[in-house]
């Protein structure tokens, strides 16, 4: 095979098959990494949490440090509905993160599987999306369904994807790699692969965001990517490729650490496929 026959090979692969998986231990970022957690308190974090509390008020302490498996983390209790925001925006980066889900669940999801997220370019008031969470885009996280995306008070994405049912054309769509484009997305996309780790384990997350293009990825395997990253101002779409990060609390206790993020140029041709 030749050097042009093998590069095309490579490239016809599926998003997600070459990113190496990632390792068991907790990451540890480089000198060019910014932790966004310091493993102390929540400086320079805002919470907010719905009515009637809103922001900078918990009064139940649904966000906290603790330490978890002998390391610091923070603690989203989920009890009530809301988010732990940076008070900085950030365009262009890789973010990296650690997740473990907890025991506790409330109403009304006490029953169901554990959810999170975490939401980027969130921008307007806190709040805007169900009373909870800013406008943003969201990186599902919730058992069995990790890299999911959701449309939070409008966002609109374009994804490769593909119809869970054929013959309905208001299906949800499937992130799939070198399928038709669906374009002006305003819900949800299910991922196209699912990496997670057992209840009890850490999961890494990455999210590469790069002007109007974004990609989940979960263990090291890339199973979402988006474009045109847009939201409607004075009935126009314009390009949201900025903002501030949002780590759900949505009914269920979860850990977070080793949060960490690093300005890019490019997004790795390992990661985008």
């Amino acid at each position: 095979m030749n050097r042009r026959a093998a590069v095309a090979a490579i490239l016809a692969l599926p998003l997600g098959v070459r990113a190496p998986r990632a390792a068991s231990r907790p990451t540890q970022p480089d000198e060019r990494w910014t932790p966004l957690f310091d493993g102390r308190d929540l400086t320079n974090w805002d919470t907010w949490l719905g009515t009637p509390h809103g922001l900078n008020r918990d009064p139940a302490g649904v966000f906290s440090t603790v330490r978890v498996d002998d390391a610091a983390a923070i603690r989203i209790s989920g009890e009530i509905y809301g988010a732990l925001t940076t008070r900085e925006e950030y365009e262009n980066y890789h973010l990296r993160f650690e997740v473990k889900w907890g025991e506790r669940r409330w109403p009304p999801r006490e029953q169901k599987v554990r959810d999170s997220g975490c939401c980027y370019h969130c921008v307007g008031p806190h709040g805007a999306s169900y009373g909870f969470w800013m406008q943003s885009f969201e990186f599902q996280v919730q058992e069995g369904d990790c890299g999911d995306f959701y449309s939070l008070a409008g966002v609109i994405v374009d994804a490769e994807a593909s119809r869970t049912d054929p013959d309905d054309p208001q299906s949800e769509p499937i992130y799939r790699k070198g399928a038709p484009k669906i374009v002006g997305h305003t819900r949800r996309i299910i991922k196209s692969v699912t990496n997670e780790r057992p209840h009890g384990a850490w999961n890494v997350m990455e999210l590469y965001c790069l002007g109007q293009t974004s990609v989940h990825v979960v263990n090291g395997t890339p199973n979402m990517g988006l474009t045109g990253l847009r939201r409607t101002v004075d009935g126009r779409e314009v390009p949201l490729t900025k903002g501030r990060l949002q780590f759900q609390s949505e009914g269920a206790e979860v850990f977070y650490r080793n949060i960490a993020i690093r300005r890019i140029g490019e997004i790795p041709r390992s990661v985008v496929g």
